[in-house]
């Protein structure tokens, strides 16, 4: 594991979204986990008198497709760095008609539609059951409406983003069924994030980015990738003056209780637990058991 400076607000960039040019002091960081590689180096920096390190999810050659992340090497990471709250920007498609391309949507809901994903650090000789009622944290997620209403983002606040396997777009079958559920918005990536940064006892949420109206909407075309790409710088510049607001006002002394969500969650007793899984975990359950032994 590199050794770096305990980080204390991680960014996870989505489609469009690379780098933050708004931090000082930037240089790049490499993270070894116990479940390999993060999709890229991270770009540490200063951002609102507070440490910052940015991820770019796809890689910033945006050759990782969603089913191919290494969500869990991603978020033990962000673990490692110490950060103490995760922020999320991704480009989502749009499931009402009021929520429109470049509109931003602050989600606290899931409904998860993948197949092929490992969405937890446990198993193998451990077993965890953390709460996930509510997904995304709450304290995060209006410090962000908040920000992007500041810079002049036209935003929704709460919702519910389907996590669809990708990397196809939806049927049309599959949007409406989407739209009769009440969803708001469609993506490929939040869902194991928001799962595994719950297990490692970070608060997260997500800046949801409309890029396009999801196949439902027949006045429109049926969504393309050029389609998207139009969007996606705009939405990129926005949701980099949104965080940048937002990390500025983040509290980190306020008491959060995410940051303390394994607490009954451990079922094995730590006699119980093979040594190599403790060590796997150490950045994880450290706080709670002794991992050396």
């Amino acid at each position: 594991m590199a050794t770096v400076e305990k980080i204390d607000i991680g960014i996870v960039g989505g489609s469009g979204f690379y780098r933050m040019e708004e931090l000082t002091d930037r240089r790049e960081v490499e993270i070894d986990t116990p479940y390999g590689k993060p999709s890229d180096a991270f770009l540490v920096g200063r951002l609102g008198g507070k440490s910052v390190a940015f991820l770019a999810r796809h890689n910033r050659k945006h050759n990782i497709m969603p089913s191919e992340l290494n969500f869990r090497a991603n978020i033990h990471a962000f673990k490692q760095l110490g950060v103490k709250y995760l922020i999320s920007a991704s480009a989502v498609g749009s499931l009402k008609g009021d929520y429109a391309p470049t509109h931003f949507v602050f989600p606290d809901q899931f409904i998860d539609r993948t197949r092929h994903r490992i969405d937890t650090f446990f198993g193998e000789g451990v077993v965890a059951h953390v709460s996930l009622a509510d997904p995304i944290c709450g304290y995060l997620q209006n410090v962000l409406y908040e920000s992007a209403r500041e810079v002049g983002v036209t935003t929704h606040l709460g919702g519910t983003y389907v996590n669809m396997e990708g990397p196809q777009f939806s049927t049309r079958a599959e949007s409406f069924m989407y739209r009769s559920w009440d969803a708001d918005v469609i993506g490929m990536t939040n869902l194991q994030e928001a799962k595994l940064a719950r297990e490692a006892e970070i608060p997260y949420a997500t800046i949801a980015m409309v890029t396009d109206y999801d196949c439902w909407h027949e006045e429109e075309e049926a969504v393309t990738v050029d389609m998207v790409l139009k969007i996606l710088k705009q939405n990129a510049d926005a949701a980099a003056a949104t965080i940048a607001k937002a990390v500025n006002n983040i509290d980190l002394d306020k008491s959060n209780p995410i940051h303390d969500a394994l607490q009954f969650a451990i079922l094995t007793q730590p006699e119980n637990i093979p040594v190599e899984r403790k060590r796997a975990l150490a950045a994880i359950i450290g706080k709670y058991m002794d991992t050396d032994s």
